[in-house]
């Protein structure tokens, strides 16, 4: 009896036992096995008494640089990988998210200097302070007891490729696809989070309940608003692999464009952006990319470089919204210089489609925007001082022309009709000798100067995929002295063939445009031209330059990072 007693003794003890060691084991569960991009996750689940929290959400699919089949990218990643901080098979999962208690583990807080002229203030340094979570540069450095707790990131060369992958632009751009923000900037990719509590902008939509005496807790967090489709998480409790969650769709997903958004939207800036364009023959590609970047926020599939989509899907508003316009321009009222049109194209589609590629290639794209400012604000003070007196003393066909045309405009007025446009009347047609009269006064311009123009304009139309009007017009106005009104039908044949040389650029290299991005660019793109085209007779040519100098004051700002709403 007394060993059938001590018997039953040790089973009770060794039951009590085990129980208390299966409550100290790590279990979590979710409130869904799914939920849509942007819900926020909840997860309650147990670890041991007095332990800290680390908390893993990890994209079961993952990624190494030898996964893409982008052209540009894979000499990338070779040159990155050269110094051997990771190799091309090197995974990590494209969206990880290290949710804890104890981030100081891991990184830490320090100050980050950004925007403003890097050629200037250096790498490192910038007209804006902010500050971001820095992971810690060697894996060595971090806790042996936290990096047992990472989940799938097991090794030196996953956590210097994470690393890189949420500090480093292109990786962001590349891979991550997810940035915090400073304004319009991002500064870094959310990795390591902690309670909103602490204030940082990063940890923002996450909080924390660690109940450390029990080792019970809850964690509620903001999915990525364009997690892609299907995107299955795994969830590692302390080192635990224990349960999984899928994000589904929520709302209109651009399967390249990588993102969420209803392509009604994308219309109605592409008609914005069109009518403003073919107004003013410039800055329609450059204020696209704006809007692509800004609103729609334009990535690209893992692997692929945002620009990559970015680029070849804005070609559809600098190849389609003259288009819009062009009708009207060339057939209805016949104001377009066909010789210099046509040798301004000559050189675009040279400089596009052939030399492009070798320039972008060899200049680091950016310091070549940098620069690219300077030479877009001389333009603009250029721009403005067309408009003094004593200019305009000196182009006195132009003035004579402005006055006959606001003559023509209030006499429409008081006669309750529709302005109308004077046309070109040819004078004499040769390769360096083209003179034309416009409202009955004569210009000069040189066809060939400006098919060797032409071609400078391609290659930066190549390089930044635009159509190159925010440098044709000035051009135009400025070294060949033609009115507006003439200069903006010509920049539309040059914006037109750049956009095919470039287009046809990026099918070469195997890089395809987001075809619902591209088709609701195309849209409002013809629909703004037509717009445009009629609207631009409402204006004067003082008008007409104060809008362009405008607006190339805006790319200068925009160039060099320094506008005053990041």
């Amino acid at each position: 009896m007394k060993k059938t007693c001590s018997y039953l003794a040790v089973m009770m003890l060794g039951l009590f036992l085990a129980a208390q060691m299966c409550l100290a084991a790590n279990s979590a569960s979710v409130s869904s096995s799914s939920y849509k991009a942007g819900d926020v996750v909840e997860i309650k689940g147990q670890i041991e008494p007095g332990a800290d929290l680390y908390l893993t959400l990890s994209q079961e699919n993952m990624f190494a640089p030898q996964d893409t089949n982008g052209v540009h990218e894979t000499k990338k990643f070779k040159s990155i990988t050269a110094n051997g901080d990771f190799d091309m098979d090197t995974t990590i999962p494209p969206i990880y998210y290290l949710v804890t208690n104890v981030p100081e583990k891991f990184g830490k807080v320090e100050k980050k200097k950004f925007g403003g002229p890097s050629v200037l203030l250096g790498k490192d340094n910038g007209i804006y302070s902010t500050t971001m979570f820095y992971l810690k540069k060697n894996f060595d450095d971090v806790d042996p007891a936290a990096r047992a707790m990472m989940g799938p990131i097991a090794s030196a060369k996953q956590w210097n490729f994470l690393r890189w992958a949420n500090e480093n632009d292109f990786g962001i751009n590349t891979i991550v696809k997810e940035g915090n923000r400073r304004g319009k900037v991002v500064i870094f990719s959310k990795t390591v989070v902690t309670d909103e509590s602490s204030g940082n902008y990063w940890d923002k939509g996450t909080k924390i309940d660690l109940d450390k005496s029990t080792g019970q807790f809850t964690v509620s967090f903001k999915s990525f608003r364009h997690t892609p489709p299907g995107t299955q998480f795994d969830v590692y409790v302390n080192g635990d692999k224990t349960t999984a969650y899928t994000i589904e769709k929520n709302g209109y997903w651009l399967s390249k464009g990588y993102r969420y958004m209803n392509p009604i939207w994308i219309i109605l800036g592409a008609i914005l952006v069109g009518t403003y364009f073919s107004m003013i023959g410039a800055a329609g590609g450059l204020l696209m990319a704006a809007f692509q970047a800004l609103v729609v926020n334009t990535m690209g599939p893992v692997g692929i470089n945002a620009a990559n989509v970015l680029k070849p899907s804005n070609m559809a508003l600098t190849l389609f919204s003259p288009l819009g316009s062009f009708w009207r321009y060339a057939v209805v009222e016949k104001r377009v210089a066909w010789p210099v049109g046509l040798s301004f194209s000559v050189g675009i589609f040279i400089g596009s489609i052939w030399l492009g590629k070798y320039v972008s290639a060899v200049l680091p794209m950016k310091a070549y925007q940098e620069w690219l400012a300077v030479l877009v604000v001389l333009m603009g003070i250029k721009t403005l001082m067309e408009m003094t007196p004593k200019a305009m003393r000196k182009r006195k066909n132009i003035k004579a022309m402005t006055q006959k045309f606001n003559a023509e405009i209030a006499k429409a007025k008081a006669e309750g009709r529709a302005a109308e446009m004077g046309s070109i009347e040819p004078v004499k047609t040769g390769l360096t000798d083209y003179r034309f009269k416009f409202w009955g006064e004569e210009f000069r311009i040189n066809p060939l100067l400006f098919g060797i123009i032409g071609v400078i304009i391609g290659i930066v139309s190549r390089s930044f995929g635009v159509g190159g009007g925010f440098l044709l017009v000035p051009a135009m106005t400025s070294i060949g002295a033609l009115p507006m009104y003439v200069a903006v039908p010509i920049s539309l044949i040059g914006t037109c063939f750049s956009s095919i040389g470039s287009f046809i650029g990026y099918l070469i290299t195997g890089y395809l445009p987001d075809m619902t991005l591209a088709i609701s660019i195309i849209i409002g793109g013809f629909a703004g031209g037509m717009l445009g085209s009629r609207a631009q007779k409402m204006f004067s040519e003082m008008t007409l330059k104060v809008v362009l100098a405008c607006t190339l004051f805006f790319l200068f700002f925009r160039f060099f990072k320094i506008e005053i709403w990041i």
